[in-house]
């Protein structure tokens, strides 16, 4: 039986041998174009074939030094090719002495290195709001200029940043790459897998002193605590409502430009919600993801679980601010609430009389719709 790696060897001889004499033609017929670019014209000192050659050469070779043999991109220096280079190695030889995390470019790291120090040396005029980096003050100023460079080629929506576009994207194709390995539940990003593990871990580490709730993050307990507070930081550009979360602020703004980004996979139903869409797209597939850990009981929302669920525990987290009197739905509150403030929002605009409860008001109004008899003489 004869050995296969002479013929290996063979082939890979001829291909090198290929490859040089095309790289020797393609020298030849480019160095004949130059030559024909420098033939002698009138009152022009001729040059020498072998100069022309030599220069030729000299600048064909520098630029394949420079020249990346992975992705053929092209660097002016050999120095930024093999700073290019770490893309396709992985090498990152900038390591931090503070917590080990490595780098590819010396300017990463030392960016990186102020999370340690707390130095933001980058200023905001507008604002005064200080960064550790320029790029990240480039991002902060397209919030007060309104700039957004990114827009959704699906559906023409524009974003701040790059990162905030490619997260939008995955609305569009439904993408939800993370998956929890307890329920199996999709997630379009990470950081929400992570917050819906903590759902099967229990682990409510962040506290709220006011009234003692505990939340699974810290952004989450910052915008309750904000309930407490009253602060309302985001307000309409188009009337003058405020609301305590930005993305209250953008979904309340869609009631004004009318915009619905969200459509039904199934019919033509659109949503400015994404929320609303998932609400609803279950309608369409009878869902019920979530199940009540007390009894057999399912709902196609975690707020409905939540309510129900302190049916079980007889939980009353919502307290009333003018008396002891407390309450499992923040609804609940709100209405009983009305009693001491002698509010009535829902009026009947046939005779003027108000009431506290919507459902009220529309038992009222069969009054003024049944039609009374004419009585004849």
């Amino acid at each position: 039986m004869s050995d296969p790696e002479p013929c290996r060897m063979k082939h890979t001889e001829d291909t090198e041998e290929q490859r040089d004499l095309m790289e020797v033609k393609e020298e030849s017929e480019e160095l004949s174009e130059v030559e024909e670019k420098h033939h002698d014209k009138p009152g022009e000192k001729p040059l020498s074939r072998s100069k022309t050659k030599k220069t030729f050469l000299k600048k064909r070779r520098a630029k394949k030094s420079t020249t990346c043999t992975q992705c053929g991109k092209s660097f002016s220096t050999k120095q930024s090719l093999n700073v290019h280079m770490r893309v396709h190695t992985g090498e990152k030889p900038f390591t931090c002495d503070q917590c080990g995390k490595s780098f590819s470019h010396k300017h990463h790291l030392e960016i990186h290195i102020r999370i340690h120090t707390g130095e933001k040396p980058f200023t905001c005029d507008q604002c005064e709001k200080r960064f550790s980096n320029k790029q990240s003050l480039d991002r902060h100023i397209r919030v007060h200029t309104g700039e957004k460079p990114f827009t959704c080629d699906q559906c023409g929506k524009t974003f701040i940043r790059s990162s905030d576009l490619k997260k939008h994207l995955k609305v569009h194709t439904k993408e939800k790459p993370h998956s929890c390995s307890v329920c199996g539940k999709s997630f379009s990003l990470l950081k929400y897998l992570h917050a819906h593990q903590n759902t099967h871990t229990g682990v409510r580490e962040y506290m709220c002193f006011e009234c003692e709730k505990t939340f699974t993050t810290a952004n989450c307990l910052k915008l309750h605590q904000r309930i407490h507070t009253g602060e309302k930081p985001y307000k309409c550009s188009h009337c003058d409502k405020r609301f305590n979360q930005s993305s209250s602020l953008k979904t309340h703004e869609m009631i004004h430009t009318g915009e619905k980004t969200y459509k039904c996979s199934h019919c033509d139903n659109r949503f400015n919600q994404s929320s609303n869409l998932k609400r609803h797209e279950m309608i369409h597939t009878g869902e019920k993801t979530y199940k009540c850990s007390h009894c057999d009981k399912r709902f196609n929302q975690s707020s409905n679980l939540k309510t129900h669920e302190r049916i079980h525990t007889g939980e009353k987290t919502y307290k009333c601010s003018y008396c002891d009197k407390r309450f499992n739905q923040s609804s609940n509150l709100k209405r009983h609430e009305m009693i001491h403030s002698k509010e009535k929002p829902h009026t009947c605009d046939q005779c003027g009389k108000s009431f506290i409860i919507k459902s009220h008001l529309k038992i009222h109004m069969k009054i003024h719709a049944v039609e009374k008899p004419h009585h004849h003489r």
